[in-house]
């Protein structure tokens, strides 16, 4: 079977909502919040044979199978860089009073003709501190290898640079990875959208799956 053949139910990457759900069965959030750029909000274009949601609304989706309560915000906006999100989207998301928070890793920061990582390190700090006050469990991503911009002969070691300076703040503030870069995911042929940028709904619900697992996996450590 290839890539192109699979479906949401016979992809080996994907989990159902059954089993997603059942692997979340004891998650304490009620309040999950989502900020940032597309990548957060889970743009991208349908694949045939999956849904067509992106993955925080599929991972909202699987939630509520545990906790159909839950409250479920998700103020990302497609081109949002890290300063947009701190001065656009903060305020909002801390009137919410998130238990589970999802932020960006300042993809959008790159698109720059020399970024500055000095500088995109202080914002994405300062997005930290701010999501930390809520007392969250923080989530975020690294950047796919597939994710190209041909335009920047140096991308690869852009995003090198930017997956490498996620892992670090996530592991200073306790955020959860759910790390992109080497997925296996990114070999396949019909991942990206028309855009070449965002992954379609195929991929959107991989990185679903990949939320749940690593939620799941914190959840275990609690227990232990």
């Amino acid at each position: 079977m290839t890539a192109t053949s699979f479906t949401e139910e016979t992809d080996p990457l994907c989990l159902s909502t059954v089993d997603a759900a059942a692997m979340l069965f004891d998650a304490p959030w009620r309040r999950y919040a989502v900020i940032g750029d597309s990548l957060s909000a889970g743009t991208g274009d349908p694949s045939a044979g999956y849904g067509d949601q992106g993955w925080s609304d599929r991972f909202a989706h699987i939630l509520r199978q545990v906790r159909p309560d839950l409250a479920y915000l998700n103020t990302a906006v497609v081109g949002a860089t890290t300063a947009d999100t701190l001065d656009r989207q903060i305020d909002e998301m801390r009137d919410f009073a998130p238990d589970l928070l999802h932020l960006p890793c300042g993809a959008n920061d790159l698109l720059r003709r020399s970024p500055d990582f000095s500088e995109i390190e202080r914002r994405l700090r300062e997005l930290y501190d701010r999501a930390a006050d809520t007392g969250a469990q923080l989530t975020t991503f690294t950047l796919g290898r597939s994710y190209v911009v041909p335009v920047f002969p140096d991308w690869t070691k852009r995003v090198l640079t930017l997956n490498d300076l996620t892992r670090a703040l996530a592991e200073e503030y306790g955020a959860v990875v759910v790390d992109m870069w080497d997925h296996p995911v990114n070999a396949r042929e019909n991942l990206l959208s028309s855009d070449r940028i965002h992954f379609t709904t195929s991929g959107q619900a991989v990185m679903a799956s990949e939320m749940a697992r690593a939620l799941a996996s914190v959840l275990a450590r609690r227990a232990r």
